[in-house]
Parts: C-alpha cells; sequence; structure tokens
C-alpha cells in the first residue's frame, strides 16, 4: 500500500491507451505493473496480478469495460488529474493527505507493513537497532512517511520502484528495506533472490500513515464513479467473487477488518 509524490514528468501510460479511439472503453484505469503479487508486467508486456483482477472484477460488476493504463508510481496522480485515466486500482493506500487532491472508493485490501533484511543482519524494528543503517523504500510510499516521522535518524535509499528496492539490498548498497508485507515476501522472501532473506521485527498498520487501507482513486468531482466502485466491491465480496480472486494470490485474509 502506498503514498505518492506527483510528478507529472514521470507519468507512462502504455501507447495502446493513448492512442486507442475514444470510445474504444467506457473506463481507463491507471495501474503501475511492478508491485507483485498485486500488479507486475509479463515478459509479454502484460499487466496481471490482484489489483488487475480485481479491477477486471469491478468494472464487469459494473457493466462497464475498461482497459489498463500502465503508469509509473510517480506520475499516478497527476495520470488521474489530467483525465488521462478514470480511476486508479494500483494499491494505494486512503489517506488524509491524497484526500486534499483526490477521492477514494472504500478500501479492496489492507495488509500491514514491516521491514526485511539479510538473515543474519541481527537488526530490531527500533532507532537503536536501526542507527547506523540504511533503509531502502520506495520513493513517495506510505512506507517513506513513516521511516521520516518513526525513524527520522535513520539514513533513507529512495528508489522508483520496489524491485530496485530488492536489487540494491541484494548487492549490499542498503542494510534492510521496508514495505507491505504481502508484496515484499511474494515479490522478494518467496523468490529463488529472497534466498537468505527475512522479516524482522513487527507488523505496522498505523492510521496517521498507512491509511484505511487500499481504496480506488478518483477524481474528487466523480462521487458517482466512487459510489459505484464501492458497491462493486460489496457485491463482488457476497457473490464470493472476491475469495475466488484473492485465494489465487493469498492463503490469508487479505482484505483484512471490517
Amino acid at each position: 500500500m502506498k503514498k505518492l509524490f506527483a510528478s507529472a514528468a514521470a507519468v507512462f501510460i502504455s501507447a495502446a491507451a493513448l492512442h486507442a479511439p475514444a470510445n474504444a472503453a467506457d473506463l481507463t484505469i491507471c495501474v503501475e505493473g511492478a508491485y507483485p503479487p498485486f500488479s507486475e508486467t509479463t515478459a509479454d508486456g502484460d499487466i496481471v496480478g490482484f489489483d488487475i483482477d480485481m479491477a477486471n472484477a469491478m468494472c464487469a460488476s459494473m457493466g462497464k469495460s475498461c482497459e489498463m493504463a500502465k503508469t509509473d508510481w510517480d506520475g499516478i496522480i497527476p495520470a488521474l488529474i489530467e483525465k488521462k485515466c478514470d480511476a486508479i486500482i494500483a494499491s494505494m493506500s486512503i489517506t488524509e493527505e491524497r484526500k486534499k487532491v483526490i477521492d477514494f472508493s472504500e478500501k479492496y485490501y489492507q495488509t500491514p507493513a514491516k521491514f526485511i533484511a539479510a538473515e543474519d543482519a541481527g537488526l530490531t524494528d527500533t532507532p537503536e537497532g536501526l542507527a547506523g543503517k540504511v533503509v531502502g523504500i520506495q520513493r513517495g510510499t506510505i512506507h517513506q512517511d513513516f521511516m521520516e516521522g518513526e525513524f527520522p535518524d535513520v539514513e533513507l535509499k529512495l528508489y522508483g520502484t520496489q524491485d530496485e528496492v530488492y536489487l540494491d539490498l541484494q548487492a549490499g548498497r542498503i542494510d534492510a528495506a521496508m514495505a507491505d508485507s504481502v508484496a515484499m515476501d511474494d515479490g522478494f522472501l518467496k523468490t529463488e533472490n529472497g534466498a537468505g532473506y527475512a522479516f524482522f521485527g513487527g507488523d505496522y498498520s498505523i492510521l496517521k500513515y498507512h491509511g484505511d487501507g487500499a481504496g480506488i482513486g478518483v477524481r474528487q468531482e466523480d462521487t458517482e464513479l466512487r459510489d459505484a466502485f464501492t458497491k462493486a466491491i460489496a457485491d463482488i465480496r457476497d457473490s464470493g467473487e472476491y475469495d475466488e480472486i484473492a485465494k489465487k494470490y493469498f492463503d490469508f485474509d487479505v482484505y483484512g477488518g471490517s
């Protein structure tokens, strides 16, 4: 789950999305495609993952045709505001800071944040335990806010994507990383590259930093669309389709508490 700092220059939307006819789809959905298992880009260029399956299920529930527009994280809110897409489905946390510029549906999942490091690093999740260490964070995320607020004296190294964080952790250029626990578990720890690395410390889900779960971002004036997504989430959960999608990716309740 994430926070962002706007940078319109960072927006990249697929050529297919940019040049498609205006009537090609009812809605264009901004997705990231670089945050497994929620979204990732295959070798063939397809975007897959929980976010993508949820987007398709919600669109079907709403009776809308939708196309996915792969968009860099740093530019995803500017893309929405500039009407390059109609909604954001990209594991975006519902926070008060974001609500100043966009609106959100109700949540569609909620998972805690956590630290990872080499298994033999001997680190603890305290300011003292991370003193003198470098922690890698995806730039513009809620995890950056958390670290700056709760660990102000720990050196942070910021990255454009979560995959870049993992690469520098493996290379020894950072000592630890902080991100969504599920994204790090499925996207790194359970992979071949994650051998020898592990979580340390507790789970973090602090409203001030981590928000109310991940929701669908829409423009503030699009209240009907916001409510339609909220209803679609409820309908998918009531029908059992949500659980069918979730069990493809998770062996626990990813929706989280009520």
